[in-house]
């Protein structure tokens, strides 16, 4: 919990809440790095983060599981790669479980491969989402 703790005091721009009714249902954070790899290190060194980065990184997607399969976990991605998109960044990268590669795949992520990642002592997968970005002079 701690670890926790430091990344909201070191990067509350990157934390989101999902709320119904009143209730949390969910929330979705993670730092911002310069390249698109998430290593073992981002999760627990929070001065690794750098605010002025081209990759947002999501370290935690998570639903209650009494409002899980209603399209909250989606709705909170898409609201995370809009506000990374807004912000200037070149993609998203995220590890995940294999059951979910599928999820990441219907927003446009891309499987990269097993992770070398050994966080929490899990077989993790690399997953990046690159956008599409408008070239033309005077524009990002």
């Amino acid at each position: 919990m701690s670890r926790f703790k430091e990344r909201f005091a070191t990067f509350p721009e990157c934390f989101y809440v999902l709320e119904v009714d009143g209730i949390v249902v969910g929330h979705i954070n993670g730092c911002i790095t310069n390249t698109p790899e998430l290593p073992d290190e981002l999760y627990s060194d929070a001065s690794l983060h750098c605010p002025d980065g081209k990759y947002q990184t999501v370290f935690g997607l998570a639903v209650a599981p009494e409002f899980q399969r209603r399209g909250y976990a989606l709705l909170l991605m898409k609201h995370f790669i809009e506000i990374s998109i807004k912000r200037g960044h070149l993609g998203m990268v995220l590890t995940c479980k294999e059951p979910l590669i599928g999820f990441y795949r219907q927003l446009g992520f891309k499987f990269l491969g097993r992770s070398a990642s050994n966080h929490g002592e899990v077989d993790w997968n690399d997953m990046l989402l690159s956008y599409e970005i408008d070239t033309q002079p005077g524009t990002r």
